[in-house]
């Protein structure tokens, strides 16, 4: 556990960085530090490690006063991880790892264990090993810096802008990749990001501060996009803010409607019943086992469904997209319809736009 209790830095030239900050990260949590450029997130996270050091105020890391504890023997059981990574360049892959270790006075053979088993769990082919940083990809080499900072296996991770310095799409697999790994090691993590789009993908829970390291709300992702606690948490947030809400709530939460479901067999008189008690024209044809077979016009039926009738849905969610994932789906959707389809292939009903406007309310 992570421990902030009235924490302030003053710099000699008066200037406020952190201002009466407190918050606890219990074991295994993610705490994202958010906040416009100069609110003190950085400096904050930096002050965990002693890199910068408060001005008054309480650090506590396991129940360790930070100030009481040897800046060396603090820094060697805390793993940093930051935007330029910091490898050593004339050092191999393999050498970087177990940086940490050796400053620890690891044998050689544990060493190399624990850098092959952080190779592979870092999403590394094992041949990088004896690769130096200039031949990796930046997405490689923050792999690696990531790698590095786990070597020791300590129990709390500060993350400084990690994925700040690749393109989107490499920066999207390796938050992925992360939280994978988080929930296989559960590390207590400070995170630091400028990007609020990061802060609620990474983030167990997040700390918004404003200039001069003034906390201005600190809570779940989900609970802060629906309910800002002050005006510059809203505006902070932007204009995307129920989008993003979206992005957070599976399309499972959301109770499917049944729509005008029919099996093979039934004849059309009941098909059509079916259809207009529904208010439709169109059909959802399901097989015997539930399976989603497709959806037909009741125009184009003859005596009795058959499988052969159906057409293949030009919209399918499944349960575990995200409602985000679902509206794009809707919008691209001829009749703004989606059919929802479980982890079996099972049919679980329809997705509407005004279900999705529901949920959000």
């Amino acid at each position: 556990m992570i421990t902030f209790e009235q924490v302030v830095k003053r710099y000699p030239d008066g200037t406020v960085a952190v201002d009466d900050l407190s918050f606890e990260v219990p074991e295994g949590e993610i705490l994202v530090l958010v906040g416009p450029s100069g609110c003190g997130k950085t400096t904050s996270m930096r002050m965990i490690n002693r890199m910068i050091e408060p001005t008054s105020g309480l650090i506590r890391v396991d129940g360790r006063d930070v100030m009481a504890t040897d800046p060396a023997e603090l820094r060697r059981g805390i793993g940093y991880v930051i935007q330029q990574i910091g490898l050593f360049p004339h050092r191999s892959v393999a050498d970087n790892i177990g940086t940490v270790p050796r400053l620890l006075g690891w044998q050689q053979d544990r060493t190399d264990e624990r850098v092959e088993e952080l190779v592979e769990v870092v999403g590394l082919r094992a041949e990088l090993a004896e690769r130096y940083p200039h031949q990796l990809s930046g997405g490689q080499r923050q792999r690696v810096g990531v790698a590095r900072a786990l070597a020791a296996d300590p129990p709390v991770l500060l993350m400084d802008e990690p994925f700040g310095a690749v393109d989107p799409i490499v920066r999207g697999h390796l938050q992925e990749e992360f939280l994978r790994l988080q929930a296989e090691v559960r590390k207590t993590i400070v995170f630091v990001t400028h990007d609020i789009d990061e802060a609620i993908v990474m983030g167990d829970r997040i700390a918004i501060l404003a200039e001069g390291g003034v906390l201005q709300q600190l809570d779940t992702p989900v609970k802060i996009l629906a309910r800002p606690a002050n005006a510059f948490v809203e505006e902070f947030l932007g204009a995307e803010r129920e989008l993003r809400r979206l992005a957070l709530i599976p399309v499972s939460e959301v109770t499917a409607d049944r729509g005008p479901v029919v099996r093979p067999g039934t004849d059309t008189d009941e098909a059509t019943r079916i259809a207009a008690a529904a208010g439709t024209d169109w059909i959802a044809i399901v097989d015997g086992d539930n399976t989603v077979a497709g959806w037909s016009y009741v125009t184009d039926l003859n005596g009795v469904v058959g499988a052969s009738d159906a057409r293949p849905f030009a919209a399918t969610v499944l349960a575990g997209d995200s409602l985000r994932t679902a509206l794009d789906v809707l919008v691209a959707s001829p009749n703004g319809v989606a059919v929802r389809v479980g982890p079996s292939g099972s049919y679980e009903g329809l997705v509407t736009r005004e279900l999705v406007t529901e949920a959000l309310r």
